[in-house]
C-alpha cells in the first residue's frame, strides 16, 4: 500500500483504485477508508486516491494528537497532493471528511477542479441540521418494520432525553438488509481519541470559510440521499447556496451511503459531475 510523509512527520497511507484521471477521495468517521470500497464502481470512470485518515486504516498514528483536529488534517491532503504531482486535482469527501474538503478548497482554491460533497456534513460552514429536519426525513420511513423503536431512539436524542444511538442506525440506509447490517459492523470508527479530536476547539472557523467559498469558482456537487438522516436534503440545497457554481442532486431511495443503495444511479451522477 503506498504511503507518504505528512507535514510532522507521520506516516500516511492511501489506496490507489482503477485507472484514468484520479480523484482524491476523503472518508468520514474519522474510520478506516475501506468502508468506501471503490464507491459503487466509480473507479471504472476515474481513479480513485483514497487516503487512510491519520490514526485510521494502515496510517500511523501520530505522534501529537492534537493533529487530528479536522482543520489540521486539510495540510494532510495538501501534502497528498504534493506527492501525486497534481497541479490540480479532482476532490471528493464522503460525510465528516466533508469538512475536511470543504475547508481544503476554501484554503486551496486553485489546486481543485471539482468538489464532490457526497453526505455532507456542514460543521465546517456552521450550518445547524435542526431536530426538526431529522424528524421530517425519519418519518418518510414511516412504512418499514424498524421503525417504531429507531423513531423512538431519535425522539429522545433530540430531546436530551437519552436515546439509543444503536437502534438509530436504519435510518442511515436506503435499504436495512443484510448488506447494509454488514457495512454498518464493517465500517465502525476504531480510533476513539481521533474521532474525539476531530472537532476539538479550534476545527473550525465558519465565518472564515463561507467568505471563501463566496469567492470560489470550483464547480461542487452536493449529492444526499432522499432517506440520509445524517445529512437532510434541506441541509444540503442550503451548504450548496455557498457555492457560486454549486449542483444540488438528491438521489432517490439512497441513504447516507448512496453508493451501496443504487450503485448505477450514483456512479452515473458522480462520473458525469466529475467528467
Amino acid at each position: 500500500m503506498p504511503a507518504f510523509s505528512a507535514p510532522d512527520g507521520t506516516q500516511l497511507a492511501y489506496r490507489v483504485i482503477g485507472d484514468g484521471d484520479p480523484v482524491v477521495c476523503l472518508p468520514g468517521g474519522p474510520t478506516d477508508s475501506r468502508y468506501l470500497g471503490d464507491l459503487g464502481g466509480l473507479s471504472t470512470h476515474r481513479q480513485l486516491i483514497v487516503l487512510d485518515l491519520r490514526g485510521t486504516g494502515r496510517s500511523a498514528i501520530p505522534e501529537d494528537t492534537s493533529s487530528y483536529r479536522c482543520d489540521r488534517l486539510v495540510d494532510d491532503v495538501e501534502a497528498l497532493r504534493e506527492h501525486l504531482g497534481l497541479p490540480r486535482m479532482d476532490l471528493l469527501g464522503h460525510s465528516a471528511g466533508t469538512n475536511i474538503a470543504t475547508q481544503y478548497v476554501a484554503r486551496h482554491p486553485e489546486n481543485v477542479r471539482k468538489l464532490a460533497l457526497i453526505g455532507h456534513s456542514s460543521r465546517a460552514v456552521g450550518m445547524e441540521i435542526t431536530g426538526e429536519m431529522r424528524r421530517e426525513h425519519a418519518q418518510l420511513r414511516k412504512n418499514e418494520p424498524w421503525f417504531p423503536a429507531a423513531f423512538a431512539a431519535l425522539e429522545a436524542i433530540i430531546e436530551g432525553t437519552g436515546g439509543d444511538w444503536e437502534a438509530i442506525t436504519p435510518f442511515f440506509w436506503g435499504r436495512w438488509d443484510a448488506a447494509a447490517q454488514q457495512h454498518h459492523a464493517a465500517s465502525r470508527p476504531n480510533n476513539k481519541e481521533a474521532v474525539a479530536l476531530f472537532a476539538a476547539e479550534g476545527a473550525f472557523d465558519p465565518e472564515t470559510t463561507r467568505a471563501a467559498l463566496a469567492g470560489c469558482g470550483t464547480p461542487a456537487l452536493l449529492l444526499a440521499g432522499e432517506f440520509d438522516l445524517n445529512s437532510p436534503s434541506q441541509s444540503a440545497a442550503e451548504f450548496a447556496t455557498l457555492f457560486p457554481d454549486a449542483t444540488l442532486v438528491v438521489q432517490p431511495g439512497a441513504g447516507h451511503y448512496p453508493w451501496l443503495d443504487d450503485a448505477d444511479q450514483f456512479v452515473a451522477i458522480t462520473a458525469a459531475f466529475l467528467g
